[in-house]
């Protein structure tokens, strides 16, 4: 099964759902696709990830990337995770620098929390 995905563009930020295998194989596809969601705007993006059924190395490359790109563009990055893909951040001790939450309410809490900053 390959990577698959909808985009939901509210005012101050993009709800970006993706189900599938994030990996190597469909690593170019997303960053290309995700990057221009970024660059079109808004720049504040929740990623719902709590579907995917595998994330590999490439995958989390392209999360750090999106993250800092978004960064860059005064933006955040929140990303809804299921267990497998929480304990995949973990183990390469990225939790500290990608913004996990476990729902869109917790992921919304935090970009409002974040805009009072």
């Amino acid at each position: 099964m390959s990577l698959r995905g909808s985009r939901e563009v509210k005012d101050t930020y993009q709800l970006i759902r993706l189900t599938g295998l994030l990996d190597a194989f469909s690593e170019p596809a997303f960053k290309k696709v995700i990057g221009k969601c970024v660059e079109d705007g808004p720049t504040n993006v929740i990623l719902d990830l709590s579907t995917i059924d595998f994330v590999d190395s490439s995958g989390l490359g392209v999360l750090v990337q999106m993250a800092k790109k978004t960064q860059t563009l005064s933006g955040t990055l929140q990303i809804i995770t299921n267990a497998r893909v929480t304990q995949t951040v973990k183990l390469v001790r990225l939790d500290q620098f990608l913004s996990l939450q476990t729902s869109i309410d917790e992921a919304l809490a935090k970009l409002d929390q974040t805009k009072k900053s």
